[in-house]
């Protein structure tokens, strides 16, 4: 009998999504390999392997491809049905699935939108969201010669700047109220975490990696959840990049 080989995730370290797929991955009990890639030359890394520029992606025992965290959770349910991570309920399922879809779509490209232009304004801060990789660490001046064209190319990438950043700064508190609204309504927040919990909580952390964001979630019901839910990532921004008072 072959062995069957363990599933391999190619990601960014640090990255919110893929750290959404870890913890599903994690949650089913599947054993997984990771391939760290390194922003932004990850796009073309993953363009050509998979057809898609973006993390997270994975290869299944006998090669099967899959791009996106809602399309491998979506997968990983399909491999392994237990714990599943959407609610058997038809009704439970589909406020489950309208959350994630929302965490995904709307809420998840605001942590890109806001970071990238909050590095090219402290690039001092980039160091930091490196520690733990499994990539080998840079020495600070050669960041510092690095760190503008590696905050313009992402900010291209992500299609943001500082004055996009800083609206979406602005949209920002109607979005953690939703997020408070679905802990309210049990959508999220329940005995066991589900699809949405999964891809919502890793953006509220590394959201809270930026200074001047983290004073915005701290005291409301969102900021225990995703602490119960992710991890700490890694990064901090120091406060006085975007005015939020």
């Amino acid at each position: 009998m072959m062995a069957v080989m363990a599933p391999r995730l190619f990601l960014v370290h640090g990255s919110h999504p893929c750290v959404t797929v870890e913890l599903a991955l994690q949650r089913k009990g599947i054993e997984y390999r990771t391939v760290e890639l390194l922003p932004p030359m990850h796009a073309a890394v993953t363009r050509v392997l998979f057809g898609q520029r973006t993390v997270p992606a994975i290869t299944f025992d006998g090669g099967e491809k899959v791009s996106g965290s809602r399309a491998i959770l979506r997968r990983l349910d399909e491999l392994h049905p237990d714990p599943p991570l959407l609610p058997a309920d038809a009704a439970a399922r589909e406020r489950v699935l309208a959350a994630e879809a929302w965490g995904d779509e709307v809420f998840q490209p605001v942590a890109r939108t806001v970071l990238w232009p909050a590095l090219a304004k402290r690039p001092d801060a980039i160091p930091s969201y490196q520690r733990g990789s499994k990539l080998p660490g840079l020495p600070a001046p050669v960041i510092k010669l690095m760190a503008p064209g590696i905050t313009a190319a992402e900010q291209k990438l992500n299609a943001t700047d500082f004055p996009t950043a800083e609206q979406a700064v602005r949209e920002l508190p109607a979005m953690l109220d939703h997020i408070d609204q679905l802990i309210a309504d049990g959508v999220i927040g329940g005995a066991e975490p589900n699809a949405a919990d999964f891809q919502i909580a890793p953006t509220v952390r590394l959201l809270m990696t930026v200074g001047d964001l983290r004073p915005m979630i701290e005291g409301r019901p969102l900021a225990d959840w995703a602490r119960a839910v992710a991890p700490e990532p890694p990064g901090a921004v120091p406060p006085g990049v975007y005015a939020t008072a």
